[in-house]
């Protein structure tokens, strides 16, 4: 772990220098001990970048990239998403450095080694336990009130929580609150996600990026079809908090972007209100984003056409089918009986 920190917050992290300039941290900043060790042992045994015109020399690196940190096979698509970040550096020392004369990696033939990306539903909250979990996390004080319809984002309209905490009101497309309307659906539209990264891996220093949707081109945006139990919960929440200043629904205690940490916080106080001592223990609900999968999984199993469930989570079909594969084949026999009936009614004399 100290090689990684070496790497990740001292060699490969950048900061301003006095004069502005972009510099790796260890640099202008004095590393400790065990890091400035480290730091110089690394640079001791690297292989050199000219040595990478040896194809071979790749293999261990993508063999390398295909583990999790404790040894276990990392998903798929994991793998194939770092081979292209190995895959972009290589390009930069041939076409901006000129320390390598083409990109090695296409000549060395190897593929990620299979594994299974599909979700374990034993830990998916059914309906009843997601509502459970909802009222817990409005039930565990100001802040849970506050994100009481952060979480029903999750659930009932399968979002990120980068799309979440960059959701804002012009985005909602709410009906009218009156006694007429109570059971009209709204509508969301999606453009913007602010993912996670780290103050330290942002040229503005905050936590998280402003990017637009997962595997969209930016600009693109994403209709999403909410059910009148948000529709009310997402009025209530304007009625109460109002928005931020640049119209964001949910925000920090002190107006920022709402931190993963406090939000994994809130949901453990929930899942401890809620699930047994055993099942606390458990995977069961283990974060925010299960409900997320909870939320696909209710869609796949009211016999939603696959490729409207893959549309309104943002996915793409093969996605849906690799992570939901046990889902979508159990809704199967509901398929084949209405093929059968169709059949039937066209032997009818």
């Amino acid at each position: 772990m100290v090689l990684r920190a070496a790497l990740y917050q001292w060699a490969f992290r950048a900061v301003r220098s006095p004069d502005g300039a972009w510099v790796q941290r260890h640099t202008i900043e004095q590393p400790p001990d065990s890091i400035r060790a480290a730091l110089e042992w690394i640079a001791a045994h690297s292989i050199k970048v000219k040595d990478l015109e040896a194809p071979t020399l790749l293999r261990p690196a993508l063999e390398a990239l295909s583990l999790r940190l404790d040894g276990g096979k990392a998903a798929e698509n994991t793998a194939r998403r770092k081979r292209m970040v190995l895959s972009n550096v290589l390009r930069y020392t041939v076409e901006e450095k000129g320390l390598l004369t083409a990109n090695p990696l296409p000549r060395v033939d190897w593929t990620p080694p299979k594994s299974d990306d599909e979700i374990d539903f034993r830990y998916v909250p059914d309906p009843a336990l997601a509502r459970s979990l909802l009222g817990a996390v409005r039930d565990s004080g100001a802040r849970g009130e506050h994100l009481h319809a952060f979480f029903g984002c999750l659930y009932y309209a399968a979002m990120r929580p980068g799309e979440i905490v960059a959701l804002k009101e012009s985005d909602c497309t709410l009906p009218p609150n009156s006694p007429e309307t109570v059971n009209e659906w709204g509508e969301l539209l999606l453009g913007d996600s602010r993912p996670e990264v780290g103050g330290g891996w942002t040229d503005d220093g905050t936590s998280y990026e402003t990017r637009g949707l997962n595997r969209r081109k930016r600009g693109a945006t994403q209709p999403v079809p909410i059910p009148p139990v948000l529709v009310h919960l997402l009025r209530e929440h304007i009625r109460r908090y109002g928005t931020a200043d640049d119209g964001r629904l949910f925000r920090a205690a002190r107006g920022g972007r709402v931190p993963s940490t406090e939000y994994c916080d809130i949901w453990e106080k929930a899942r401890k209100a809620v699930l047994s001592p055993r099942e606390v223990e458990s995977d069961l609900a283990a974060a925010p984003y299960s409900l997320r999968h909870a939320g696909v999984s209710l869609w796949i199993k009211s016999g939603v056409d696959p490729a409207e469930v893959a549309t309104r989570a943002g996915h793409s079909i093969a996605v849906l089918y690799r992570f939901y594969a046990k889902i979508l084949k159990g809704s199967q026999q509901h398929s084949n009986d209405l093929i059968s009936r169709a059949l039937e009614e066209g032997d009818a004399p």
